[in-house]
C-alpha cells in the first residue's frame, strides 16, 4: 500500500468521525455528541504528531524556521528598502533644492540687479532732473520775487523819505526866504 494513499484514509475517517459527532450532538444530546467529538480531535492531533515524528522528526522545527526566515527577510528588507529611499531622497532632495537655490539666487540677483539698476537710473535721472528744474524754478522765483518786494518797498520808503525831507527842505527854505525877506 501507498503510504499516502493511507493517510488518506486515515484523514477521511477522522473527518467522517468529526461529522458523526455534530449528528450526534443534534440527535442524542449536547454531551454526549461533544465527549464523541473531543475524543476524536485529540485522537487526531495525537495521530498527526505521531505521523509527523515518524516521516520528519524535525518537520515543525524546519517549518517553523522557514516562516521565521521568509517573515525577517520580507520585513528587513522592506524596511531598509524604505530607509534607504527616504534617505536617498531626502539626501538627492536637499542637494537638488540647494543647488537650484544657489542658481536662481545668482541668476534673479544678477538680472534684478541690471534691470532695476538700469530702471532705477534712467527714472531717477528724469525725475530727479524735473523735481530739481520745477524746485530751482519755483524756489528762484519766490526768492527774487520777495526780494524785489522788498527791495521795491524800501524804495518807497526812502523815496516817501526823500519826499518828505525834500517837502520839508522846502518848507523850511520857504520860510528863510519869508524871513529873509522880511529882514
Amino acid at each position: 500500500m501507498n503510504p499516502n494513499r493511507v493517510d488518506f484514509l486515515i484523514d477521511l475517517a477522522y473527518g467522517l468521525l468529526l461529522f458523526l459527532a455534530i449528528i450526534l450532538i443534534v440527535t442524542v444530546g449536547t454531551g454526549v455528541g461533544i465527549a464523541f467529538g473531543l475524543g476524536t480531535l485529540v485522537s487526531y492531533v495525537i495521530h498527526v504528531a505521531w505521523k509527523m515524528a515518524r516521516f520528519d522528526p524535525d518537520w515543525m522545527t524546519q517549518q517553523i524556521t522557514e516562516n521565521i526566515e521568509a517573515t525577517l527577510t520580507e520585513e528587513v528588507s522592506e524596511s531598509v528598502e524604505e530607509q534607504v529611499t527616504a534617505e536617498v531622497t531626502e539626501t538627492v532632495g536637499e542637494q537638488v533644492a540647494e543647488d537650484v537655490s544657489e542658481t536662481v539666487e545668482k541668476r534673479v540677483t544678477a538680472e534684478v540687479t541690471e534691470t532695476v539698476g538700469e530702471q532705477v537710473a534712467e527714472e531717477v535721472t528724469e525725475s530727479v532732473g524735473e523735481q530739481v528744474t520745477q524746485e530751482v524754478t519755483e524756489n528762484v522765483g519766490k526768492t527774487l520775487t520777495e526780494e524785489v518786494d522788498t527791495l521795491t518797498s524800501q524804495v518807497e520808503e526812502i523815496s516817501e523819505q526823500m519826499d518828505n525831507e525834500a517837502s520839508e527842505g522846502d518848507d523850511e527854505r520857504s520860510e528863510r526866504a519869508g524871513e529873509d525877506e522880511e529882514e
